[in-house]
């Protein structure tokens, strides 16, 4: 009887070193390349995602480095898109606009313009160009980090466009019968801008 127990030890023993060795050789082979996934694809641009771009976040534009302070999220139905305050340089504040329009990501950076007295209605012509009116409605907002606006609330928007999207013109208004907010907007590319994502929420 011990002989058989001896024996069948030797078996478990050296059956436990075949599986070892399989499981070596198997984990040192090398895996299959993933296909690549068209970068542009919706959803695939990780850089200028809601949890990439936030407050302490660094978007690094022509040998700038501007910080993100705030940013705000809105709601409007199904869709949804974010405006991100950046500081850096020595100009004013700026805001970044980060939003999907059928399937392709369209950035922007945008100046406030106080100077220019317009209301939403009929065609504008800012600095010589001409804008046509090609979007309004009312959206949900949250923010985070510095806005200078309340943690939440509703806004009411119109937006403006010049022939081919180039340039754009943006009215904004936070409350009912108060002055609207005048932007002009700059249309970027991704390849023009590096991104530092902000750190994780809590950290």
């Amino acid at each position: 009887m011990s002989t058989f127990l001896i024996a069948l030890g030797v078996i478990l023993a050296i059956a436990a070193v075949v599986v070892l060795v399989l499981a070596f050789v198997r984990g040192r082979k090398p895996e299959k390349p993933s296909a690549r996934q068209d970068p542009l694809k919706s959803g695939d641009m990780p850089v200028f995602g809601p949890k990439q771009l936030g407050p302490g976040a660094i978007v690094s534009y022509g040998g700038v480095d501007y910080v993100v302070r705030g940013s705000v999220t809105y709601h409007e139905g199904p869709f949804a898109w974010w405006e991100h305050l950046l500081e850096g340089g020595q100009g004013e504040p700026i805001w970044f606009s980060v939003e999907e329009d059928e399937g392709r990501l369209e950035l922007a950076f945008w100046a406030k313009r106080p100077d220019l007295a317009l209301q939403p209605g009929g065609p504008h012509t800012v600095d010589g160009v001409q804008y046509s009116e090609v979007e309004r409605g009312t959206a949900r907002y949250t923010c985070e980090g510095t806005t200078g606006l309340p943690v939440q609330g509703e806004m009411y928007y119109v937006d403006y466009a010049s022939a081919g999207r180039s340039a754009l013109l943006s009215f904004e208004q936070w409350a009912p019968n108060t002055p609207w907010e005048v932007s002009t907007g700059k249309i970027m590319s991704p390849g023009e801008l590096t991104v530092y994502p902000a750190p994780p929420a809590g950290s």
